[in-house]
């Protein structure tokens, strides 16, 4: 039997019924009576209500979230305060937390436990591309209707955005809870560093681990115990403890559970195509090599990932056969012959040089006997006879002085 409400807030919305409580919160049903419609409103606890740095932070954090308009969001309608409580106003989903799902049925079919996670990626990953991190990934943070609720079509929404985010900032810590429960704190969140959409992904893998097999993959009943454990150990495959649960399904979850962010799918919308292609068979694990695309890319673009598996094979037998031509690099040296062959050819200009400073040597000596004749020839004619004919005569024996020499050079020559 639900609890009685809390009465009206703000004059406006009616509280009926409550539908669930926690460390932080109560939430009631309630009803508009401006816009006539049904509600959730989520009434702080007490003692977070006093805080005032929370409360301001909680406001402007919820006033973000009222932004995101997903389906697989609960959207946020209002915020404000009634004598001092401080609520929220929610749209009102009829269906059942994850963490009613598991209390009441335990692990769901391993395709109902996919279609969670990729709905709940579509809504991460919304929030993230817009700069918000949910922090609180757990089963009580998803509303699910249909599916295993009540049959027909199922539909998966986050809830909780604002909440997670103005205690984390406020360092709020309660005796045996912790913000972000202990259970779903990725290992860098333990650790104390910032959130990432990382870290929601590691949160929701627990999520899935629980949906597949019932249990958490890793237990401490501290965050010190849990740190040791998730530093040290390994959770076991899915189907271990659920047969019905695929191996590629199972290693979709377990790579959104690695403790090293590097490692780990790097958003929601990776995560979402990890887990299709986990139904489908294909293979999800981590390359071994470091700096691949496949470390970001995954689901759909990760069955590039299984082919790059198969091609990385076929890129390692290359070198095998590129070995093979190895003996290109031995035919090299077969040009060796080629540098004795020029000393003859080096020889053979010598002699054609000789010969052609021989034949010059002959040209211009004819040239220059030329020349005589011609000098001596307009001597005669410019002079008188008897001169001519002395010149004549030393010219002609010029000439043949000239001549004798030549024939006698010609002759120690072809000698």
């Amino acid at each position: 039997m639900m609890e009685a409400g809390a009465g009206t807030l703000s004059g406006r919305y009616e509280t009926s019924e409550r539908l669930g409580t926690g460390g932080m919160s109560n939430v009631y049903k309630a009803t508009d009576r401006i816009l006539e419609r049904t509600v959730a409103v989520k009434i702080l606890a007490e003692h977070l209500s006093d805080d005032e740095r929370f409360v301001a932070r909680f406001r402007r954090e919820a006033l973000a979230v009222a932004k995101l308009i997903h389906p697989n969001i609960v959207q946020v309608y209002d915020t404000g305060v009634d004598e001092g409580r401080h609520y929220i106003v929610m749209e009102y989903v009829e269906g059942r937390s994850g963490a009613q799902i598991l209390q009441r049925q335990g692990p769901v079919e391993p395709e109902i436990a996919a279609e969670i996670g990729i709905q709940s990626c579509a809504g991460l990953d919304y929030a993230h591309r817009r700069g918000i991190i949910h922090r609180d990934v757990k089963p009580g943070n998803l509303m699910v209707v249909g599916g295993p609720v009540g049959g027909g079509e199922m539909i998966v929404k986050l809830t909780d955005f604002g909440i997670a985010r103005a205690i984390e900032q406020t360092r709020i810590t309660q005796v045996g809870s912790v913000v972000g429960t202990a259970a779903y704190l990725a290992p860098e969140q333990v650790r104390g560093e910032e959130a990432t959409p990382a870290t929601d992904v590691y949160a929701l893998g627990v999520v899935l681990y629980q949906f597949l097999t019932g249990r958490l993959p890793y237990e401490g009943s501290s965050l010190a115990e849990l740190a040791v454990r998730q530093q040290n150990e390994t959770p076991l495959p899915p189907d271990t403890y659920n047969s019905e649960v695929p191996e590629t399904l199972g290693a979709a979850v377990l790579r959104a559970l690695e403790g090293d962010p590097g490692r780990r799918y790097a958003s929601a919308d990776e995560l979402a195509q990890g887990l299709r292609l986990g139904m489908e068979g294909g293979d999800v694990t981590l390359p071994l090599e470091e700096g691949t695309s496949a470390t970001r890319v995954l689901g759909g673009d990760t069955a590039a990932t299984r082919h790059m598996g198969r091609d990385t094979a076929q890129t390692e037998y290359r070198p095998a056969q590129s070995q093979t031509r190895r003996p290109q690099p031995r035919v090299a040296p077969a040009p060796a012959p080629a540098p004795v062959a020029p000393p003859p050819r080096a020889a053979q200009p010598r002699k054609r040089g000789a010969f052609s400073r021989f034949a010059r040597f002959v040209l211009a000596a004819v040239a220059l006997v030329l020349v005589a004749a011609a000098v001596a020839t307009a001597v005669i004619v410019s002079t008188d006879k008897a001169a001519g004919v002395k010149v004549s005569r030393v010219a002609g024996d010029t000439i043949d002085k000239v001549v004798e020499e030549v024939k006698e050079l010609v002759r120690n020559n072809t000698e």
